[in-house]
C-alpha cells in the first residue's frame, strides 16, 4: 500500500481528501498541516483539534523536495531539507499559475536571450555532497590546519569563548537568524544587547557616545579618517598616521583616502608634528594605544597640538588594555576605534569580528554606522530602537561620506554578553593575568641575551635579537619546532603578544622557545624556575584610575545560571527564523542550515591567526580555493576576491578594481558612474567613496530601465565614463528584457559595467552576471549562499571579475593575496570574515550545480505564487510582459493613505500581530512593500503569509468604508503586545481578540511584540545610547 493511500484510513473513520483533491481545498483547510499525518476527526476529538489548531485537518503527507528512486542513495540530500516546497507543491503553484512544467515557467519569467546552457551549473560542474559527505569532507580539511600556538598579535588575540555565550548565542539560531532590528518592537532583546556592546565600549574608551559595531578595526580607523576630513568641511586634505599603527589599517586607510582625495602621511607622531607648518594641513592623527611593538605613549602634546591646529585625533585601541591604561577620552581623543574581539570571539583566521566606534559628543551626528537608543512606546514604556537612521549615510546616495549598511551585530553581543559574563571585576583579573605572565617572560627572556625594546607595556613584547647567533630567524625556527608563532618584523627583531588563553605551561614554553636561540644551551626551565614582578610594568602617568562598567546588567549575570537565563530572556524577545518566515525583499532570509554552520566553531578553523604561515593553513586555502572556483562557475566571471566583508564593501571593492584598471590604461580621468535612481542607496554611497561622480539614470512608469535616458548620458559623458551600477533582477523585482543592451551601451562609450548581486538568488544556473554583460559584480554571501543574517551581520561581499579586471583584484601588506597590479586592502584580514566562508562552501557543495538551480527555480516560483494570491487584494506594482515577477514582487499601499490614512507602516506594524516580520518597507519606493519569500519556505508557510495580509486587507477595507476610526483602528495601534492586551484599560473600537488573535492559527502558535509601537521622534529628540544607570535601574523596579 503506497504512503498517501494509507493515510486514508483513519480509525475514526473522519472522510479525507485523495492527493488529487487535495489542493483543490480552500488554502485555510490545507494551510497549516502539509507536514502532519493526522487521522483525528475534529468534530470526535475537538478537544484535541482546539490544541493544535488547523493542523489537525490535515491527512497528505509532505514528500521530498527530491525524487530519489534508489535505495542506495544518500539517506540526508541537502536539497530535500533546504528548499521548502515539495514535488507535490512545487507542481500545484505551478498550475496555479498556469505552467505544466517548471521549463515553462522559466522561459516566462527569465528573458530567452541571458539565459545560460543547461548544463552550466550541474552537478557535473558542481558535485554535491551529502549532509555526512560535507562533515567528513570539513574534517579532514581541517587536519589539514596545523594548529600552532599563535602569538603574533597585531590586533588578533586569542580569546576564551564562554561555553554559555558560545552555546546559546554563537551558535543559537535565536540569536543568528534574525534580521537587522529595523522593526523594534520584535527586537528588543538584541537591541537591548547592542546597547550592553555600545555602554561596554562607552565605558572602557571613556567617551561620549558609542555605535553598535563597524565590521573591524580598520573600517573603523577609515570612517575615522573621513570624518575628520568632513569636520574640516574638506579644507584640510592631510591624514597623518603613526607609523607604528597596524599594517592592514594603514593599507585600508590608503584605498579609502585615494575615493576621498585625502593625502596619507605616515610617519613618527611624535617628531613630526612638532612644527606648527607642519599641521598646517592636518585635518586629523591616526595613534596607536598600545602601539603594534606594545610601546605605550604618552600622546598629550600631539593632542594639544593637534586640536590648536583645528585637527581631530582618532586612536585605534584595545579594549582589554582599557581595563588598566588611562582611556583615550581622558587624554583627548576625539574618536577611538578598535577591535573587541578579544571579549570571547575567536580568531576564525581573521574574523568576522565587531570593530568598535565611539567618538565625542560634539561628533555624534557625523558618526557612521548603527546607533541603538532609547526611546518610549505608545504607552510611554521605555524601548530601544535604531536611532538616528539616516547616519547609515547611504541613504544619503551620492551625498553620503560612508557607504555603511551593515554591522557586525551577532558578535558585537557575543562582545558584550562576555563582558556582562565578567564584569569590570572580571574583566581587570583577566587583564592583569595577562599583563603578569608578559612580566614573567619578559624577565626571563633577557636573561637570554634578548633586548626589551619597550621597557613599559601591557601584553606585547618586542626584542632585539641582534646579539642572537642566527638573529631572528633563530627565535622563530626555535618557536616553529615547539609549535609556536611568533610576529615576524624583520632580520633583527621579534613580537610577542599574550591573551587570556595563556597559562604557566605556555609561559614555559615560550621562555624555552628563547632558551634554545640563545647564545648559549640552557638547561629548560620549568614554572618554578620563573618569578613573578612585583609592579605594573605600565606608565604611571597612564594607569587607569576612573572605574569602568559599573551599570547593573555588567554586576549581575556572573554564574552561569543567571547568564543563561538572562540570555534567554533576551532571545524571547525577537523574532527570527525559528518563528516564521521573514519575507524581507531584497534581503534573502533563507534557511542557515545547522551542517553548514558546525565547522565554524571547530578549533581547527576558529584557533587560527590572519597571519598565521601559509603552510599551517592548506585546509583553509583548500577550502578558500574551492570557494572562489564555484563562485567563478557560478557568476560566470574569471576570478575572485573574497576580502570585503559586507555587500557595500564589495560595491567599493569592485568599483575601485574598476578605477585601477583605467588608470593602468592612461584613463585615469574616468569618474563618471550611471546609476539608475531605482538602485539601492549603497550604490551612490560606494561611487563617492570610490572617487566618482554620480550621474542619475531614469526609470520608465513600468519600472524597466529607461535605456534611452542611459545611452544620452553614456554618449554625452563618453570622455569620461568610468561605470555603470545595475542591479539584476531590478530592485522592483523584475528580469528586465534591455539588460544586454543597457551593458552594451556603457562598453561602447568606455566605460565598465558593475553588476549588483544582491539579487543572485534569482539567477543561479538560469542567468549569470557574465552572460548579462557585467564586468564584476559583488555577491552577499549572507543573503544567497546562506550565512546568517545574525541580527545584523556579519555579512560576506565579495567580488569576481573578468578576466581583464583580475589584476586588480584587492591585495594585502601581510599575506599574499590578490592581483600582481591589485589596490591596496578594503578589509583588515586578507580573506575577510574567513571563518563564515565555510558555510558558503558548505552551502554551496551540498546543494551542487543541480540544488543551486532548483534553489533559484524555487526562489522565482514562490514569488509569483504569492504575486497571483496577493493580486486582487493589492496593487502589483511592476511585472514584466507575461505577468511574472522575479524572486519577490513589489505591493504599492498608496491607494490607502488616500482611503483610509494609512501608511506602509500600518501595515508593518500590524502583520507583527500575525507573527510574521514585515517585508521590506517603503525600498524601494515610499509607499510600497517589497516582498521575497525564498526557496526555503513551504507552500504551507507562502500561505499563511499570504492569508495574513489578505486579512489585514480586510481590515483597512474597514477603514476605508468607516467601520473603524482613521485615527483609532485595529492598523493605527498595531502592534499589540500582551501588556496592551490584558490591561484593565480598552477602549478601543475592536475586541482585544481582534487584536490578538486574527486568524486561528495565532491560537496555538502567537509570537507576541514586547512594545507596543515606539516613538521615534522622541527617540531622536533625546537621544540616550548607553543602559540605564544604577539609579534608574533602581527607579524602574
Amino acid at each position: 500500500m503506497s504512503s498517501v493511500n494509507a493515510l486514508k484510513i483513519c480509525s475514526y473513520g473522519a472522510p479525507h481528501p485523495s492527493p488529487s483533491t487535495f489542493f483543490q481545498l480552500p488554502v485555510l483547510r490545507r494551510m497549516a498541516g502539509i507536514r502532519y499525518v493526522s487521522c483525528l476527526s475534529s468534530s470526535l476529538r475537538p478537544a484535541t483539534a482546539r490544541a493544535s489548531g488547523l493542523r489537525s485537518r490535515y491527512v497528505l503527507a509532505r514528500t521530498l523536495a527530491t525524487a530519489n528512486v534508489s535505495p542506495f542513495a544518500a539517506l540526508d540530500t541537502f536539497a530535500d531539507r533546504h528548499l521548502g516546497p515539495d514535488n507535490n507543491e512545487t507542481t500545484y503553484m505551478l498550475k496555479k499559475l498556469g505552467y505544466d512544467s517548471m521549463d515553462a515557467f522559466v522561459a516566462a519569467t527569465v528573458p530567452a536571450h541571458i539565459r545560460i546552457p543547461q548544463d552550466h551549473v550541474t552537478n557535473d560542474t558542481i558535485p554535491s555532497l551529502s549532509e555526512s559527505e560535507l562533515i567528513q569532507r570539513a574534517k579532514a580539511l581541517g587536519r589539514e590546519n596545523k594548529l600552532f600556538k599563535s602569538y603574533i598579535g597585531m590586533g588578533y588575540h586569542n580569546s576564551v569563548v564562554p561555553p554559555v555565550i558560545l552555546r546559546n548565542v554563537m551558535e543559537s539560531p535565536a540569536w543568528y537568524t534574525p534580521y537587522t532590528p529595523y522593526q523594534p518592537e520584535i527586537a528588543q532583546g538584541r537591541l537591548e544587547s547592542l546597547v550592553n556592546f555600545q555602554t561596554m565600549v562607552m565605558s572602557l574608551t571613556s567617551m561620549d557616545i558609542a555605535n553598535a559595531s563597524l565590521l573591524d578595526e580598520a573600517t573603523g580607523a577609515a570612517e575615522g579618517m573621513v570624518m575628520a576630513f568632513v569636520a574640516s568641511h574638506q579644507k584640510k586634505r592631510t591624514f597623518f598616521v603613526d607609523k607604528h599603527v597596524l599594517p592592514q589599517t594603514i593599507s585600508v586607510l590608503r584605498t579609502r583616502a585615494k575615493g576621498f582625495g585625502i593625502n596619507l602621511v605616515v610617519g613618527d607622531v611624535l617628531a613630526d608634528l612638532r612644527e606648527e607648518a607642519a599641521r598646517k594641513d592636518v585635518c586629523g592623527v591616526l595613534l596607536q594605544y598600545p602601539d603594534i611593538d606594545g610601546t605605550i605613549n604618552d600622546y598629550a602634546s600631539v593632542v594639544e597640538s593637534v586640536h590648536a591646529s583645528g585637527g581631530l585625533v582618532v586612536c585605534a585601541t584595545d579594549l582589554l588594555a582599557l581595563t588598566m591604561l588611562k582611556p583615550p577620552g581622558e587624554w583627548g581623543a576625539d574618536i577611538v576605534v578598535g577591535n573587541s574581539a578579544r571579549f570571547g570571539v575567536s580568531l576564525g583566521y581573521g574574523g568576522p569580528h565587531a570593530g568598535f566606534f565611539a567618538c565625542t559628543e560634539k561628533l555624534k551626528r557625523k558618526m557612521p554606522g548603527r546607533l541603538i537608543g532609547r526611546s518610549k512606546d505608545a504607552t510611554g514604556e521605555p524601548a530601544y530602537r535604531l536611532a538616528l537612521q539616516t547616519r547609515e549615510q547611504h541613504i544619503r546616495r551620492e551625498k553620503a561620506t560612508s557607504n555603511i549598511c551593515t554591522s557586525q551585530a551577532l558578535l558585537a553581543n557575543m562582545a558584550a554578553m562576555y563582558a556582562v559574563y565578567h564584569g569590570p571585576e572580571g574583566l581587570t583579573r583577566i587583564a592583569r593575568r595577562v599583563h603578569a605572565y608578559t612580566q614573567i617572560l619578559n624577565t626571563a627572556a633577557q636573561k637570554y641575551g634578548f633586548k626589551p625594546q619597550n621597557k613599559e607595556f601591557f601584553d606585547t613584547l618586542t626584542f632585539d635579537a641582534s646579539n642572537i647567533p642566527g638573529r631572528a630567524h633563530a627565535v622563530h625556527a626555535a618557536a616553529a619546532a615547539k609549535g609556536v608563532n611568533l610576529r615576524e618584523i624583520d632580520d633583527l627583531h621579534v613580537g610577542v603578544t599574550l591573551d587570556e588563553t595563556v597559562g604557566p605551561k605556555d609561559i614555559v614554553r615560550l621562555v624555552n622557545v628563547f632558551a634554545a636561540a640563545g647564545p648559549d644551551n640552557h638547561d629548560p626551565v620549568t614554572w618554578s624556575d620563573l618569578e613573578p614582578t612585583e609592579t605594573l610594568s605600565l606608565p604611571s602617568t597612564l594607569r587607569r584610575e576612573s572605574k569602568f562598567l559599573h551599570h547593573s546588567v555588567f554586576n549581575t549575570h556572573h554564574s552561569e545560571t543567571e547568564m543563561l537565563r538572562y540570555i534567554y530572556h533576551l532571545q524571547s524577545k525577537d523574532l527570527g527564523l525559528v518563528h516564521a518566515m521573514i519575507p524581507l525583499g531584497s534581503c534573502t532570509m533563507k534557511l542557515n542550515s545547522t551542517t553548514s554552520l558546525m565547522p565554524v566553531t571547530w578549533p581547527e578553523f576558529s584557533a587560527i591567526h590572519p597571519f598565521a604561515p601559509i603552510d599551517q593553513v592548506k585546509g583553509y586555502r583548500q577550502i578558500i580555493q574551492e570557494l572562489e572556483s564555484d563562485l567563478c562557475k557560478i557568476t560566470g566571471f574569471h576570478a575572485c576576491s573574497l576580502q570585503p566583508n559586507s555587500g557595500a564593501a564589495g560595491e567599493y571593492a569592485g568599483l575601485s578594481v574598476i578605477q585601477a584598471y583605467h588608470e593602468s590604461r592612461g584613463e585615469g580621468h574616468r569618474n563618471i558612474c550611471l546609476i539608475p535612481l531605482s538602485a539601492h542607496g549603497t550604490n551612490p554611497a560606494s561611487a563617492v567613496m570610490a572617487g566618482l561622480k554620480v550621474v542619475p539614470v531614469k526609470s520608465l512608469p513600468d519600472g524597466s530601465l529607461d535605456i534611452a535616458d542611459l545611452r544620452t548620458k553614456a554618449e554625452q559623458h563618453k570622455d569620461n565614463l568610468a561605470a555603470f551600477m545595475i542591479t539584476y533582477p531590478s530592485t522592483y523585482g523584475v528580469f528586465e528584457d534591455g539588460v544586454k543592451e543597457a551593458c552594451d551601451i556603457i562598453h561602447q562609450n568606455g566605460g565598465q559595467v558593475y553588476l549588483d548581486g544582491a539579487n543572485l538568488n534569482a539567477q543561479i544556473g538560469l542567468t549569470n552576471p557574465a552572460t548579462c554583460g557585467g564586468d564584476v559584480c559583488h555577491m552577499n554571501l549572507h543573503k544567497t549562499f546562506s550565512i546568517p543574517h545574525g541580527g545584523g551581520g556579519p555579512g560576506v561581499g565579495p567580488i569576481c571579475v573578468a578576466e581583464h579586471l583580475a589584476p586588480f583584484l584587492p591585495t594585502h601588506p601581510v599575506v599574499e593575496v590578490g592581483g600582481d597590479q591589485g589596490i591596496e586592502a578594503v578589509s583588515a584580514a586578507p580573506f575577510g570574515s574567513a571563518s563564515i566562508l565555510l558555510i558558503s562552501w558548505a552551502y554551496i557543495r551540498m546543494l551542487g550545480g543541480t540544488g543551486l538551480k532548483k534553489s533559484s527555480q524555487l526562489a522565482l516560483l514562490s514569488a509569483n505564487y504569492m504575486a497571483s494570491r496577493l493580486s486582487g487584494h493589492y496593487a502589483l506594482r511592476y511585472k514584466n510582459t507575461n505577468g511574472r515577477v522575479a524572486h519577490e514582487l513589489l505591493i504599492d499601499l498608496a491607494e490607502f493613505d488616500k482611503s483610509a490614512g494609512l501608511k506602509v507602516t500600518d501595515f508593518a506594524k500590524r502583520i507583527q500581530d500575525y507573527g510574521f516580520h514585515p517585508p521590506t518597507c517603503s525600498w524601494p519606493t515610499s509607499t510600497c512593500m517589497l516582498i521575497e519569500p525564498t526557496e526555503s519556505e513551504t507552500l504551507e508557510e507562502l500561505d499563511r503569509f499570504c492569508d495574513a495580509m489578505i486579512k489585514i486587507r480586510e481590515e483597512a477595507e474597514d477603514v476605508v468604508t468607516g467601520k473603524q476610526p482613521r485615527d483609532n483602528n485595529v492598523l493605527k495601534n498595531a502592534p499589540h503586545p500582551q501588556a496592551v492586551v490584558i490591561s484593565d484599560i480598552w477602549n478601543r473600537p475592536y475586541s482585544r481578540e481582534t487584536a490578538a488573535y486574527p486568524v486561528p492559527w495565532l491560537r496555538e502558535k502567537k509570537f507576541w511584540p514586547t512594545v507596543s509601537r515606539i516613538d521615534d521622534v522622541y527617540g531622536d529628540l533625546n537621544l540616550i545610547c548607553d543602559c540605564p544607570s544604577v539609579e534608574e535601574t533602581v527607579d524602574a523596579q
